[in-house]
């Protein structure tokens, strides 16, 4: 275990942030809590004696070194993750720490992957994107069900959530990516990232019971479709999202999510269904589980642990499929995430 080691916390402050902080203590790592708010950072100490405060613009790069100075890793929690990803992911390198960020943004995460994999690897530093619900979940299902393949014809990631209040980061970063995109959409096909300006359309998804077939979003694109394909070879990636979740995210009304529990977790639920298939052949991998945000946090916090105890298959920039072992990652995520273990998906390391 990594426990008792130092881990700066960039955003610690937003709502996610203050998950993986939590977490981190339950864990028993050491949060520094940074970010480009002073004030907000003070607070949240204020609130919970004894974590270390250092304010850091990412726009100053001294103050980011002194952010990361004696931590173990970074986890990068503050979006838009356009702006924040990379002089994050540069203080990383320069104090040669793991870095893992939570972000969901398409374009961020392929610009991590495209400036930083060389040099990450040369200078054998991981750096983790999309460590989140999006983008890591849906990967290391993706990559549990796909078992010994190496290549697939199609995966497809289905979100059946019971709807969708975001917080005011997701709100921001969508923004930035929709000003990115020029008002066009995305997808993951023929082997890479296409801009279209289709409308999208709704089919109907089998959920397993107790949820059904449900309405979905077809080619409502996340994260899923820069980090499955970055060590899977597959040409067609297609996500899928409940359409009571995509009408929450994308009407300007809907609030911020609202705790129902001590641990400060909304009451949304989730079924996240992943199908891969080749040839005639297709398997299978679902989880469950209550609050994206929430369950972020223990996605993050155990990458950070196996990355600091040497539990990994690579260096460099590496999605969680490629770095770990995917089922005894999702086996480690119990109570938070329970998931359907596909035949021959291997035991828990």
């Amino acid at each position: 275990m990594a426990a008792g080691q130092t881990v700066t916390v960039y955003g610690a402050y937003g709502h996610t942030g203050r998950f993986v902080v939590g977490h981190l203590r339950e864990r028993g790592f050491v949060p520094v809590l940074a970010g480009r708010d002073a004030g907000r950072l003070r607070a949240l100490a204020d609130g919970h004696p004894g974590p270390e405060v250092r304010p850091a613009a990412v726009d100053d790069p001294s103050a980011l070194d002194a952010a990361l100075a004696g931590a173990a890793a970074v986890v990068n929690c503050a979006g838009p993750f356009a702006t924040t990803a990379g002089p994050v992911v540069e203080a990383a390198l320069r104090a040669r720490i793991p870095y893992v960020d939570v972000a969901a943004e398409i374009e961020a995460n392929d610009d991590t992957f495209t400036r930083f994999s060389e040099r990450a690897r040369r200078e054998q530093v991981v750096v983790v994107p999309a460590m989140a619900f999006y983008g890591g979940l849906g990967d290391l299902l993706a990559t549990a069900a796909a078992g010994d393949w190496t290549t697939a014809d199609e995966a497809h990631i289905a979100y059946g959530l019971s709807g969708w209040e975001p917080t005011r980061g997701t709100r921001l970063a969508g923004r930035v990516s929709a000003e990115r995109r020029g008002g066009r959409r995305v997808r993951f096909t023929g082997g890479r990232l296409r801009y279209h300006e289709d409308e999208l359309s709704t089919v109907t998804w089998p959920f397993p019971e107790p949820l059904g077939s449900r309405p979905v979003v077809s080619e409502f694109t996340m994260a899923d479709v820069v980090t499955l394909p970055s060590h899977l070879a597959v040409p067609e990636v297609r996500t899928y999202m409940s359409t009571e979740a995509a009408a929450g995210v994308t009407s300007p009304d809907t609030p911020a999510p609202t705790p129902v529990d001590g641990r400060g977790r909304s009451a949304q639920t989730f079924v996240v269904d992943v199908v891969v298939r080749r040839g005639t052949e297709e398997r299978r991998a679902v989880a469950r589980g209550q609050d994206i945000y929430a369950v972020t946090a223990p996605l993050a916090v155990e990458a950070v642990d196996r990355v600091l105890t040497g539990r990994i298959r690579t260096t460099g920039v590496a999605s969680a499929g490629a770095l770990f072992d995917a089922p005894g990652f999702l086996d480690a995520l119990a109570p938070h995430i329970v998931w359907e273990r596909p035949p021959g998906a291997g035991s828990a390391a």
